[in-house]
């Protein structure tokens, strides 16, 4: 999955169509000309997403036209058909507007349909993204199918898987670049969640609603979303573990538009609510294949310091947080990438590289398609002397052109 050219060449194309200058753009952005200067220059070949968001919103794009990440699904074997085309058909079937009956097939048993939405969940968790594209779009289709085929308390809890088949679509297609696409799988999420029996359902998929409006640049919505929603459910003495847990989760989504908006106070403020909620669990928990708890918790602190440039400080935490074994997979992953990032901007490259290699030990398709960690490996590899050095096979094996 090689990326069409480097973010650089992206940022002076848009803004040659914009008709700014660099000092335009930066003035526009609230940046450093120098910084527009090194990225277009290809001195500088990664950014902060606070500053990524500035550009793209300066330049009137979403965030994922900058930094080049993967649009489609890898294919490992001629049997594996992945397709982003039949993902979206499974979101939004024509038979819907023309008022056709889509899938004429016999539907699932819902002990079969929960197994297959579970299964699901744990490949995405472990950043399998090829077989959730060829997973997904079957199990959307078996779960209308089950809702057609039922009617009452059975129609409702296939609704509700329904509602989270939709957001695992939403997820994976923001991965690849497909964020109106995403919003559209939500938008199908919101509905059947409100037909289902969860009640918890709704404001997981504020939650994930959040992280897609994040990654359009569209930062004060995200934050809005997530607040509002967890307004909404604010536990009470008496709550429950699971409705902590999501709560604290539309916490750290709020925090998490807030600090790439640059609004720091606002995610201190935040993260000390959300830190209070995983003391109250006390452990922690997956719930809607999204942990919360202590160590998730810690885990977005040291996203935040890095978010705010503090990479000492961050790498400080990074080494107290509690139980990293209890975490998914891809959420483990983020966490090593995150460490170095704080170990570039200390310009320790060492332990930024031993960093990247550690979370491609964990996740090593997800980093394929994560666009922090392929910009900051084309970084690393830009500054290296050696032809022949762990990050330059990395990049081999993240399929980024030779620099």
């Amino acid at each position: 999955m090689h990326q069409e050219s480097d973010i650089g060449d992206r940022i002076a194309r848009l803004r040659r169509r914009r008709k700014l200058t660099q000092e335009g753009l930066a003035e526009r952005a609230g940046i450093s000309v120098d910084v527009v200067r090194k990225l277009e220059q290809g001195v500088r070949s990664t950014a902060r997403l606070t500053t990524l968001n500035a550009l793209a919103g300066a330049l009137d794009v979403e965030p994922s036209n900058l930094v080049g990440q993967p649009s489609t699904f890898e294919v490992r074997d001629e049997q594996e058909q992945p397709s982003v085309l039949a993902l979206r058909q499974a979101v939004s079937p024509v038979a819907d507007l023309l008022g056709e009956e889509s899938d004429p097939e016999e539907s699932p048993s819902l002990s079969d349909l929960r197994a297959a939405l579970r299964s699901t969940e744990r490949v995405r968790r472990e950043g399998r993204l090829s077989e959730i594209g060829a997973l997904l779009p079957q199990l959307i289709k078996d779960a209308r199918a089950a809702v057609r085929a039922h009617t009452g308390a059975e129609a409702a809890s296939a609704q509700s898987v329904l509602a989270e088949a939709y957001q695992v679509a939403a997820t994976t297609l923001t991965a690849l670049g497909k964020e109106d696409a995403a919003f559209t799988a939500l938008e199908r999420a919101a509905e059947a969640a409100r037909k289902g029996d969860d009640p918890h359902l709704e404001a997981v998929g504020m939650s994930s609603l959040a992280w897609v409006l994040t990654k359009q640049g569209r930062l004060a919505d995200a934050e809005r979303v997530a607040t509002t929603a967890a307004e909404r459910i604010e536990p009470r003495f008496r709550s429950r573990p699971v409705e902590l847990s999501v709560w604290g989760i539309l916490l750290l989504r709020a925090a998490t538009a807030a600090v790439r908006a640059g609004r720091h106070d606002t995610v201190r403020e935040l993260l000390n609510l959300a830190s209070a909620a995983a003391a109250r669990i006390g452990t922690d928990r997956l719930d809607y294949a999204t942990p919360f708890g202590p160590t998730n918790v810690g885990v977005a602190k040291v996203n935040f310091l890095v978010e705010m440039e503090d990479g000492a400080e961050a790498l400080r935490t990074a080494r107290s947080v509690p139980e990293l074994q209890s975490l998914p997979p891809t959420w483990l992953a983020r966490f090593h990438v995150d460490r170095a990032l704080a170990f570039s901007e200390l310009d320790k490259r060492e332990g930024a590289v031993q960093a990247l290699l550690a979370a491609e030990r964990v996740a090593p398709e997800w980093m394929r398609y994560h666009s922090t960690s392929r910009r900051l490996v084309t970084d690393l590899r830009g500054r290296e002397r050696r032809r022949v050095s762990p990050v330059a096979e990395l990049a081999d094996r993240l399929g980024l052109d030779g620099g």
